[in-house]
Formats: structure tokens, C-alpha cells, sequence
């Protein structure tokens, strides 16, 4: 129940922000939000990953909506996805760094033994997942720039999410040939 309220929080952020900006302060809507991912981080579910990566991607995302309490300023508040956009970024090209990478790590899950060019098409992946959240990150801070909420709104709330999943519909496209292949 409390994860579902959490995703729905996380996913229905943007809207949230465009709906709230003239009626509730910045600080409210980002104390309510750091309070749910903080509850996220405590009822933490024992499937998810762990390690010091992803601990820090999920405790990083409540500092930063405390920060924006602090500040209590707009711009904060759409600066939301930017900065996760920036965790995943981190947490993915650090794996780059140190092996192995976030998504050998959960082709694992699925097979344990992956074979060398499974372990070379997970590094691939990472790579292009990093490309993603670098273009995220710059079309994001497009739409703050541009100064149009509904806008904003429409690429966080919206396409942004319709472009990941085009862009894991491909990899999982792509994947099922690799694994053919070996």
C-alpha cells in the first residue's frame, strides 16, 4: 500500500507541481514528498538492490525536497527531475567506473552465469541508459528555462515517461537477439 502511494507520488509528481504552484507553497508539497521517500527509504522492500549506490540514489532524493522546503522556491520544485535525472545518471556512469555495471547487475538476477558478451552488452546498455539521463536531464532544464508550467508538466509528467519505456521496449527488443546469439 505505502509503495503504491510512493510511485503514485513519484509518478504524479509533475502534475502535482503544475496543479499546486498557485495555490500551496513550494515547502509544503516538497515536506509531503520528502516525508513519503523517506518512508520509501525506511520500509525499504528486501528485494530491491542494495549497495552504496543505490542507498545513495534513494536517500539523496528526500535531501534534495528538504533543500527545496529550505528554499522554498518554484524553480526548486521543477528542478525535481532534473536532479534525479542526475542520481540516476551518477549511479549509472559509476558503475561504468566500477564494475560491475547497474544493469549487469540486475541481467544477474535473471541469469547468474552471464556469459562474457552478455557481461559486454550490459556495459552497452549502461552507456546508452547514461546518454538518456543526459538528455533527460538537458530537455528538463529546457522546460524551466522555457518558463511554461503546462509544458514542463507535459515532458516530466508525460513524455518523458513514454520515452523510457520506448526505450526499454527497444532494449528488451534487442536483448532477446543478443541472447540468441549466445
Amino acid at each position: 500500500m505505502l509503495n503504491g502511494i510512493i510511485w503514485a507520488a513519484t509518478i504524479s509528481y509533475p502534475f502535482l507541481v503544475w496543479f499546486s504552484l498557485d495555490y500551496i507553497q513550494p515547502r509544503y508539497l516538497a515536506l509531503a514528498l520528502a516525508g513519503l521517500f523517506l518512508l520509501r527509504l525506511l520500509f525499504r522492500h528486501p528485494s530491491l538492490p542494495t549497495g552504496k549506490a543505490w542507498s545513495l540514489m534513494l536517500a539523496a532524493c528526500p535531501l534534495f525536497l528538504l533543500v527545496i522546503a529550505l528554499v522554498n522556491e518554484t524553480r526548486w520544485l521543477l528542478a525535481y527531475p532534473v536532479f534525479v535525472s542526475l542520481v540516476f545518471f551518477t549511479v549509472f556512469a559509476s558503475s561504468l567506473v566500477y564494475p560491475p555495471t547497474v544493469v549487469e547487475r540486475l541481467a544477474r538476477l535473471e541469469d547468474p552465469d552471464l556469459p562474457p558478451k552478455g557481461v559486454i552488452y550490459t556495459r552497452k546498455v549502461t552507456h546508452v541508459w547514461c546518454v538518456f539521463f543526459l538528455v533527460n536531464i538537458s530537455i528538463s532544464l529546457f522546460t524551466i528555462w522555457y518558463g511554461d508550467p503546462w509544458l514542463w508538466s507535459l515532458y516530466n509528467g508525460g513524455l518523458f515517461y513514454v520515452l523510457m519505456g520506448l526505450l526499454m521496449a527497444a532494449e528488451m527488443t534487442v536483448r532477446r537477439k543478443v541472447k540468441a546469439s549466445y
